[in-house]
């Protein structure tokens, strides 16, 4: 098998922030150091859930066995999503902003015809729901834990008291019509095809607001993995934790320039 040298479009921050965490588990538990040291170990994790690199490639890249990337991935992957904040300890953070936006956004999984509740009508694929609140500026502040495909958008933001959250907050929201009937914090565009002025207005500064929001759904699924999951779905919202809390170590770095973080 040909091996290559790759990158990381992520900050040494990261790297940092990955490994230190790796190693006081490893402290914790009292493991033994054998096999990949941490800091080879948070390259493989970050290579796996920002590339989108398979087992296969990430065994021949760092030359240890399948089985063993496997273990170094799910252990990662659990001790970083222990780490993610709740709604109701994001909210605390969230409500200093002026408003949020809430969208729902699909993580495609590879399911066939006969898994009925993971098949969303709205994207005619096989997925998982997501619900993710950003801030004016379209940044990432909080994603839900993932639901099947099926299930609607607002039945998605009652179920993990994003609605009550933000009322609780006296948050206003933007939002797109999949939440009619949310309530008072969430606004919504009008209904119908023959609109008066005024409303036709509303509806356009309402997409300018919301449109600010598909950066975060960009920023997302700007881990590659996300793009196409082929694991458990008991371990997608695992998985979207880890990634929300690596994005947020990254973005703490400021304005300094993006390093590449060499792989191997």
């Amino acid at each position: 098998m040909l091996v290559y040298p790759s990158s990381i479009d992520l900050s040494t921050r990261t790297l940092r922030f990955l490994a230190g965490h790796l190693t006081a588990k490893r402290r914790n538990i009292g493991t033994r150091s054998r096999g990949l040291p941490v800091a080879r170990q948070a390259r493989l994790v970050l290579a796996y859930l920002r590339c989108g690199d398979t087992y296969a490639q990430l065994a021949a890249a760092f030359g240890i066995g399948i089985a063993t990337v496997y273990r170094y991935i799910r252990a990662a992957i659990e001790v970083l999503a222990a780490l993610a904040s709740t709604l109701t300890a994001a909210m605390k953070f969230i409500r200093t902003k002026a408003f949020v936006i809430l969208d729902g956004t699909p993580l495609p999984i590879d399911r066939i015809a006969a898994d009925t509740p993971y098949y969303s009508g709205k994207h005619k694929r096989h997925g998982m729901n997501v619900q993710v609140l950003t801030d004016p500026f379209g940044r990432l502040l909080w994603a839900s834990p993932a639901l099947p495909g099926s299930t609607h958008d607002l039945t998605a933001a009652r179920q993990h008291g994003i609605i009550d959250g933000l009322a609780a907050a006296g948050l206003k929201c933007w939002a797109g019509k999949a939440y009619q009937g949310a309530g008072r914090p969430i606004r919504v565009l009008f209904r119908g095809s023959h609109l008066m002025r005024w409303k036709r207005r509303h509806d356009t500064t309402h997409a300018k607001i919301r449109c600010v929001g598909e950066q975060a759904m960009a920023t997302l699924k700007g881990w590659r993995r996300l793009r196409k999951l082929r694991c458990s779905i008991n371990r997608i919202t695992n998985m979207v934790k880890a990634v929300l809390v690596l994005h947020h170590a990254s973005v703490e770095v400021g304005k300094s320039s993006v390093c590449r973080v060499a792989q191997g």
